[in-house]
């Protein structure tokens, strides 16, 4: 008997590895996403407002944890059932001069945030290596349309997913920083409203550069070249989703936003511990971020607060260039995708390289990048209400949707972003 038993025994450690492969298999567009969604122009906004305001908007990193998953999961079940990018999709139920007027906002919005988040890249880069930042601005940008126009889908989003490992430095940062956890639960918990209108426009930028206009697109489009990975090229092959496909997503989706609001979390509460409690609540430079960090939470805190902005910075790029790429060739229904030729893809292409090579010319402008960063992040937070009011239209069509609309509870979530949004902006102007 005993012999018997035995070969039943020996299957369990494999069935085990091959739950951790199926998991980390489910992982792809929602982590990056998620990790792209804590680009440089969030790491500013974050550190400004733990600098501001000390702790006090901490509980917004737990409130927008499962409002921008809702957001994320919805925009992932368009590109999932409909087989078409976001833009694609809205195209069907609006007219075309108002996706054009949408299309050039996101392409207008995510020059500028390039343009900063080069700047501020550059600067880090230059505190560690001693290069001239100007030129960092040139070798990063270029270095960065080469490889999202030279390599597949499947290469791209492989590096994108291990860059996501470097949000785990601000965790380690905060630590080093020793904070009193107590008061960090209450402040975490106990939502405080913004007093006056800065911090009123500093809730509208934690909201827009969390809940991101870019971040939609991108989500949907991820999802086709998914399909279009394993050989669905057409639409009609891409339409539709299983249960367990969604299930799936609803886990990478649930997991890559939940390591942004924490890094988020962790950017305030180590910026509030160092920079606020040393009454330093005016940040102008990535460089004066970092240098002020090391005499307040020691050498190795700012190390890491830098190397996070360079990987961050290399992970956010492609997502913000490809995303303008993607709602033009869909509002404009020309061939697209990462992995098209050039030559067969040329609009989307131009649009690519055009918003990053805009990004590299606006850095001679000597415009400030952090404080272009925080105003880009209150602009996407004006816009992305918005666009959340045409996602939730379109995810609740069930023509449109395949007979596979959102869940009310994911329209509910949704619906409470977008108004959350609304009034955030209203307390921007009237406060």
């Amino acid at each position: 008997m005993r012999a018997a038993q035995a070969p039943s025994a020996r299957p369990q450690p494999r069935r085990k590895a091959s739950l951790l492969r199926r998991f980390f298999s489910t992982l792809g567009p929602g982590v990056i996403t998620g990790a792209a969604d804590d680009d440089p122009s969030g790491i500013a906004t974050y550190s400004i407002a733990g600098a501001q305001l000390g702790t006090a908007l901490l509980w917004t990193a737990l409130l927008t944890w499962p409002l921008m998953a809702a957001v994320q999961m919805m925009c992932a079940r368009i590109g999932m059932v409909t087989g078409e990018g976001l833009a694609g999709a809205l195209r069907k139920r609006f007219p075309k001069p108002l996706l054009i007027a949408a299309a050039v906002a996101l392409l207008g919005a995510n020059v500028i945030n390039i343009a900063a988040d080069l700047a501020v890249m550059a600067d880090a880069a230059e505190m560690l290596s001693g290069i001239n930042s100007h030129v960092l601005v040139v070798v990063f940008g270029v270095a960065i349309t080469v490889a999202t126009v030279r390599l597949r889908y499947v290469q791209i989003a492989t590096v994108l997913k291990w860059l996501a490992l470097v949000l785990g430095a601000y965790v380690i940062t905060a630590f080093l920083a020793h904070p009193h956890w107590g008061r960090v639960l209450r402040d975490a918990v106990v939502p405080s409203l913004p007093a006056g209108r800065e911090a009123w426009a500093t809730l509208v930028a934690i909201l827009g550069t969390t809940i991101s206009p870019y971040l939609f697109f991108w989500q949907a489009s991820q999802e086709v070249e998914e399909e279009k990975a394993k050989g669905r090229r057409m639409i009609v092959r891409r339409e539709g989703a299983t249960t367990g496909e969604i299930v799936d997503r609803k886990l990478d989706v649930g997991i890559g936003t939940f390591f942004s609001n924490a890094a988020m979390f962790f950017i305030i509460l180590t910026t509030a511990l160092t920079l606020h409690a040393h009454g330093l609540t005016k940040i102008e430079t990535s460089r004066q971020a970092a240098e002020a960090l090391r005499p307040l939470a020691g050498p190795l805190a700012a190390t890491l607060f830098t190397v996070g902005i360079l990987g961050v910075g290399f992970l956010a790029i492609p997502t913000l260039a490809g995303s303008a790429a993607y709602a033009f060739a869909e509002t404009f229904d020309w061939s697209q995708g990462i992995d098209e030729k050039v030559q067969g893809a040329r609009g989307f292409y131009s649009v690519l390289v055009l918003a990053t090579t805009a990004g590299i010319a606006l850095d001679f402008a000597r415009i400030n990048p952090i404080r272009a960063l925080f105003w880009t992040a209150v602009i996407n937070g004006l816009l992305a209400p918005f666009l959340l009011v045409g996602i939730l239209i379109v995810a609740s069509d069930r023509k449109l949707m395949n007979g596979q609309p959102s869940s009310r509870l994911g329209r509910a979530a949704v619906g409470l972003a977008t108004l959350l949004m609304f009034c955030a902006a209203a307390g921007m102007f009237l406060f």
